[in-house]
């Protein structure tokens, strides 16, 4: 497909990028605090029981919020949404097992690769080459979260390690399908994304139906006490409606592969969060935290200056 079948999207000018960055960035800060706080309440046999509950304790609200926006909403824009919602499932389902059969800082480096991964997608759909500048900026932002990483120790790779592989390359395809499937094009950001988080909340009630996936989720919320209900509101409010939406509002407005450099910052606050909990980032964690940071930055300068 080549970059004239596809219309770019509307990028906004450098000064009044940050507007449309930061919401990003928070959505980095969230799902960085996410790794403690989904190891906190889940397990290998509730898995698929936690994602129902995640999903499903906000679904309702978004229903209501936007019904009248839901019902303007095209058969095509209904089936975009939808497969959006697909992937969206695809990607929790391999993550939250990832992250429950590896350490948080190994999901961290892993899902970082999303910052590579997915300018090298975008240039290949839209048959152009990702600037040097930019690539050079993601780059030094892997190197530091390699570094960063080293303070939790670097395991050898496991069954866990290539899930959090798996679904740095679903988070890929969900931010370039988000910004180039026509028919959600000019939709309601909200309605897209009660569409997309139904879509999901679907597959995971098929999945805890059937038999062999672990607990069903009304006895793991019957086991829940207060830190536990408290984590999974944070997961269902935080990082699945506010991220989601950000995403689905941000990349109309700037490039997937922008939106995926500042998301390439969740390792940073991976991190800062995992310290918070005692762990200790060390001298090349912190290191890598500078470089993390200098590597975004310079990455979204590349962005300005690439825009058209």
């Amino acid at each position: 497909m080549s970059s004239a079948a596809v219309p770019a999207p509307l990028l906004a000018p450098p000064r009044r990028a940050w507007l449309t960055d930061l919401p990003v960035l928070l959505v980095a800060v969230v799902w960085g605090s996410s790794y403690l706080a989904a190891k906190g309440i889940t397990t290998p046999h509730t898995v698929v029981a936690v994602l129902v509950l995640r999903f499903a304790v906000v679904l309702p609200v978004l229903a209501v919020a936007g019904w009248r926006r839901l019902r303007t909403l095209s058969a095509a824009q209904w089936r975009g949404a939808g497969l959006l919602g697909l992937v969206l499932s695809g990607i929790f389902l391999v993550e939250t097992y990832g992250i429950v059969h590896t350490s948080a800082t190994n999901a961290g480096l892993i899902i970082s690769l999303t910052m590579i991964f997915t300018p090298l997608a975008e240039a290949a759909v839209t048959r152009t080459r990702p600037t040097g500048s930019f690539l050079a900026a993601a780059g030094l932002s892997v190197a530091g979260v390699v570094l960063l990483t080293q303070g939790g120790g670097f395991t050898s790779p496991s069954a866990g390690d290539l899930l959090m592989l798996v679904a740095a390359l679903a988070r890929t395809l969900h931010v370039l399908l988000m910004a180039r499937i026509k028919s959600v094009e000019g939709a309601d950001a909200l309605s897209l994304t009660t569409v997309q988080l139904g879509s999901a909340v679907a597959v995971f009630a098929l999945l805890a139906a059937a038999p062999g996936t672990g607990a069903a989720p009304w006895t793991v919320a019957a086991g829940f006490g207060a830190r536990e209900w408290a984590g999974l509101l944070f997961l269902s409010v935080f990082c699945t409606l506010f991220a989601f939406f950000v995403q689905m509002w941000s990349v109309r407005r700037t490039s997937p592969s922008r939106v995926s450099l500042l998301l390439g910052t969740e390792p940073l606050w991976a991190a800062a969060a995992i310290a918070i909990g005692g762990e200790r980032l060390g001298v090349a964690g912190a290191a890598g935290a500078v470089l993390v940071l200098a590597g975004t930055a310079w990455g979204r300068r590349s962005a300005d200056q690439g825009a058209p």
